[in-house]
């Protein structure tokens, strides 16, 4: 799996810039030779809340347009971070994932709402898991402030994903945070995580960049520092069932006890 971490600044309220510089990113990505890209959240808006009723994506439809041709184009898998979209009269935080073939194979609402960045009390919460498969390996992906609560990644894992996609707009003032949730999510389930971070600021928030890549036995692959790039990172996912079997945690998981 060769990815591509785009680390990005968002342009606060600007659907049209922020289209316009991800096709660019995600066209670099693809010239560097990744044959999967990942995005980090909320990348069409940022967290302009107040105005999502004028610049929400309606029914997510411009962004699986956007990503099923670039993927469809490039022959490429995109992990297309998330985005503020419309669905009726709600607003959502939503991933979409898009395989080689142009089709979209995973879609997420956000589970968790950060009350300190008031998404609550502009967004609808996501209630279903988000598993789904790449070159026949499953994999998952949550969002941001779903890092918190560890049964939710653990959850995932138990449904089979092998990868963790967790893009995000995690501010710098809580960046150790950040750092130390992605590499226990990473050992407690051994599985790789892939976690990209925006950077930049908004009138709100200073946001730590740092996106991550670490392996299923916890060591950091990449470390991104807090400004645009787009890393590409060479992953062996053989790593992940050598791991489990030499420290098989999911076999000795005693679930009786979980409740």
């Amino acid at each position: 799996m060769k990815v591509a971490c785009v680390q990005l600044d968002i342009v606060f309220g600007d659907p049209k810039e922020n289209f316009l510089k991800v096709e660019e990113k995600i066209r670099e990505a693809a010239s560097l030779g990744a044959n999967t890209v990942v995005l980090p959240e909320m990348w069409n808006t940022g967290y302009d809340l107040t105005r999502l009723e004028e610049i929400a994506d309606v029914n997510g439809e411009e962004t699986k347009k956007l990503l099923s041709q670039l993927s469809k184009e490039l022959n490429i898998h995109i992990v297309g971070g998330s985005v503020s979209i419309k669905k009726g009269d709600k607003f959502y935080n939503t991933m979409y994932v898009t395989n080689a073939l142009g089709e979209v194979v995973g879609e997420y609402d956000k589970a968790h709402l950060i009350k300190l960045m008031d998404e609550h009390l502009y967004l609808e919460a996501g209630s279903e898991k988000n598993v789904f498969t790449l070159d026949g390996v499953k994999m998952g992906g949550i969002i941001c402030y779903d890092l918190r609560f560890p049964e939710w990644t653990r959850a995932h894992s138990l449904n089979g994903a092998k990868v963790m996609f967790i893009p995000a707009q995690w501010p710098a003032k809580r960046i150790d945070h950040w750092k130390i949730l992605l590499q226990a999510r990473a050992i407690e389930n051994q599985s790789f995580i892939i976690a990209v971070n925006r950077v930049g600021s908004d009138p709100h928030n200073e946001f730590g960049g740092n996106s991550m890549v670490i392996s299923p036995w916890g060591e950091i692959i990449w470390n991104g520092a807090n400004e645009e790039c787009v890393e590409i990172l060479d992953l062996n996912l053989e790593e992940i069932e050598e791991i489990r079997a030499r420290i098989p945690v999911f076999s000795d998981r005693r679930e009786e006890l979980y409740r």
